[in-house]
C-alpha cells in the first residue's frame, strides 16, 4: 500500500517513562491500519546518526537536530514517524515542531522520576545514583517539561492501553487517521 499522508508523533519524557513502549504499541496499531510507519528510537538511532556524541547539552542538541531533520524527510514523503527520545530540552523539540509544521504531534509521557527510578528498565538510574553515569536526565541533568504538548499521558496513573487510546483519539480528532 502506498504511503499517503505522513506526520510525526514525537514522544518525550524522562528515561523509563514509557516512550518506547507506547511508540511500539502505536506503531503496531497504525501499521494494522495500513499506514507506512517508521519508529525512530533513541537507543537504536544514536549509534547511526551520532556515534561521536556524548550526553552534554551541545551533543544532545546536535543529535536531536539530526533526528528532527530525518523525521521531516520521512514525513514529507508520506511516512508516519514515531520518534521516542528523551529530548530533554525544549529547544530541540521546538526545532522538530518547526521543521514538521502542522504534521507534528508532541506527546509528553509524564512520569514522576521516583516511578521511573523504580522501573529503571536499563539500570541507568542505578548507575547514575552511584556516579557511574554523568548527565543523566532527571538526576544530574534537567528535563524541561513541554509547555504546550498536544497530548499528555501519565504513565504512573494510566495503563499503556489507556495512554494509547488517548493518543489514537487525538490523531482521529485531528484527521491524521480515520
Amino acid at each position: 500500500m502506498p504511503c499517503e499522508k505522513g506526520f510525526v508523533v514525537w514522544f518525550t519524557g524522562i528515561p523509563g517513562s514509557g516512550k518506547t513502549t507506547l511508540a511500539r504499541m502505536l506503531r503496531e496499531r497504525l501499521s494494522d491500519m495500513g499506514l507506512c510507519v517508521e519508529h525512530l528510537d533513541g537507543d537504536e538511532v544514536r549509534p547511526w546518526l551520532s556515534p561521536e556524541a556524548g550526553f552534554s547539552r551541545e551533543d544532545r542538541l546536535r543529535h536531536l537536530r539530526r533526528v528532527a531533520f530525518v523525521t521531516h524527510l520521512l514525513s514529507r514523503n508520506g511516512v508516519v514517524v514515531l520518534a521516542s527520545f528523551v529530548s530533554p530540552y525544549r529547544e530541540a523539540r521546538d526545532l522538530a515542531r518547526e521543521l514538521n509544521g502542522d504534521r507534528f504531534v508532541e506527546v509528553y509521557v509524564k512520569c514522576p522520576v521516583e516511578v521511573a527510578v523504580e522501573r529503571d528498565p536499563k539500570g541507568l538510574y542505578r548507575k547514575a545514583l552511584k556516579g557511574e553515569i554523568k548527565n543523566m536526565t532527571g538526576i544530574q541533568d534537567v528535563y524541561e517539561e513541554p509547555l504546550n504538548p498536544e497530548i499528555v499521558v501519565e504513565t504512573d496513573r494510566e495503563t499503556p492501553e489507556e495512554s494509547l487510546e488517548k493518543i489514537l483519539g487525538f490523531l482521529r480528532s485531528r484527521g491524521f487517521i480515520g
